[in-house]
């Protein structure tokens, strides 16, 4: 009992000396990661500009990229909103890979993974497994993404597998119909 007790006093000891040696700007930056997503997961744009500096620059899945708040704001409006609107719902749970790389106390580089899940206009639904990296700056005091990129795996993601599952149904289906239209004709010719 008194050898757990005093295990469990050294494990909390350095907890708090490694937690103390952390620079406050990790948590500052975890402010923006979980406003961002926030705004994000409940399809507020206007909360997610907030957390973007003036002249970001985004790079999104489909390759295509946004500068500047507007620019983001048109892009998603584009995706989310409308009569042409691609995507009905998105959101993501996001993991940081290791603690923001600083720089001279007004930038940050950080990277991870992301669950993703899209919910297409459609209705069809899709989880990837993406990964992003994010450089932040400090900007009038306050931490805000200046440049975002997100990618998925190009050659093993859901839209690649249902893409390809379709081109199957659909050479199966041309496969079967040529094997019946031949079979029929052959048996016409035999009767004529």
């Amino acid at each position: 009992m008194k050898m757990k007790l005093i295990t469990t006093a050294l494990a909390c000891a350095f907890s708090l000396v490694a937690n103390a040696q952390e620079d406050p700007a990790h948590i500052e930056l975890r402010a923006v990661r979980d406003g961002l997503l926030a705004g994000m997961n409940s399809g507020d744009i206007e909360a997610q500009l907030a957390f973007l500096h003036p002249n970001v620059v985004v790079t999104w899945h489909n390759a295509e990229v946004s500068r500047g708040r507007d620019g983001v704001r048109k892009y998603l409006d584009r995706m989310l909103n409308g009569p042409t609107k691609v995507v009905e719902k998105f959101g993501a749970d996001v993991k940081v890979d290791e603690l923001s790389i600083l720089h001279n106390g007004a930038t940050a580089i950080a990277f991870g993974s992301a669950q993703e899940h899209f919910t297409l206009a459609g209705g069809r639904q899709f989880d990837f497994t993406g990964r992003w990296s994010a450089t932040m700056v400090k900007d009038g005091g306050k931490w805000l993404v200046a440049n975002l990129h997100t990618s998925d795996n190009i050659f093993d993601n859901p839209l690649l597998n249902a893409a390809t599952k379709a081109l199957w149904w659909v050479g199966g289906g041309a496969l079967v119909a040529g094997a019946l239209g031949g079979w029929l004709l052959g048996r016409r010719r035999r009767r004529a």
